[in-house]
C-alpha cells in the first residue's frame, strides 16, 4: 500500500512536470511567433493606413498570424485572392500589400452592407460573396451562420455535395462541435481564431515596449 501511494505521488509529480514543460513550450513558442509577426507591424500599418483601415492594424497582424504565423513569403496568404491561384507571391512586402487591399476591401464592402468587422475577417477566408449572405441573414457573423454557408453553399459549390468532414483541433472547434470543419468549406471559426490571435499579438507587443 505504500509503494503504491509512492507510485502515485511520483506520477503526479511527473505529471505535473510534464504539464509545465508543455506550457513552457507552448509559451515559447507563442512568443516566437508573435515576434515574428510584429516585425511586420509598421509595414503592416503603413500600408493599412494607406488603405484607410489603419485603425485595424492589429486585427490585420491577427489574420497574418493565422495565415501563417508570420513565416514564409505569402504572409497573409493573399495569393490566391490577387492572382487567383497559389504560390504566385514573390516577396513578403507583395503579400501584405494585396492582403491589406483583400482585407480592406472585404471592410468596405462589410460597411457598405451594413455588416460587422467580423463578417469582413470572416470574408477575407471565404470570399465578398459571404457579405451578402450576413447581410441577409442580420447583418452580424456568428459561428452558426458561418457553419451553415460552409455547408450550404461554400463547400457544395466546390464539389463537396455530400457535407463530408474532417477533423480540426483548435480550441474553438473543439467546443462548439468536437472538432471538425466541412471539406472544401473554408474554416468557419476564422473570425473567432483570427481574434484571439490578434490579442496574442497585442499581449506579447505590449510587455515588449
Amino acid at each position: 500500500m505504500k509503494f503504491l501511494r509512492k507510485l502515485f505521488k511520483c506520477i503526479v509529480i511527473f505529471l505535473l512536470l510534464l504539464s509545465i514543460m508543455a506550457g513552457l513550450f507552448v509559451g515559447f513558442r507563442t512568443y516566437q511567433f508573435t515576434n515574428n509577426v510584429n516585425q511586420h507591424r509598421q509595414n503592416v500599418e503603413t500600408v493599412a493606413n494607406e488603405q484607410g483601415v489603419g485603425e485595424f492594424t492589429d486585427t490585420i497582424l491577427g489574420i497574418m498570424y493565422t495565415e501563417s504565423k508570420g513565416i514564409g513569403t505569402d504572409l497573409m496568404q493573399s495569393s490566391e485572392s490577387a492572382y487567383g491561384s497559389r504560390g504566385q507571391i514573390s516577396t513578403q512586402e507583395e503579400s501584405i500589400q494585396y492582403g491589406v487591399e483583400h482585407f480592406a476591401q472585404a471592410y468596405q464592402l462589410s460597411q457598405q452592407a451594413g455588416c460587422d468587422l467580423s463578417t469582413a475577417v470572416q470574408a477575407y477566408n471565404y470570399g465578398f460573396q459571404y457579405i451578402d449572405y450576413v447581410k441577409s441573414k442580420g447583418g452580424k457573423n456568428s459561428v452558426e451562420l458561418a457553419e451553415a454557408y460552409s455547408r450550404d453553399v461554400l463547400s457544395p459549390g466546390l464539389g463537396n455535395v455530400t457535407q463530408n468532414q474532417y477533423r480540426y483541433v483548435k480550441i474553438q472547434a473543439l467546443l462548439y462541435n468536437g472538432g471538425y470543419l466541412y471539406s472544401d468549406g473554408g474554416n468557419m471559426f476564422y473570425a473567432d481564431i483570427v481574434d484571439m490571435n490578434e490579442r496574442l499579438v497585442d499581449w506579447f507587443y505590449q510587455i515588449q515596449k
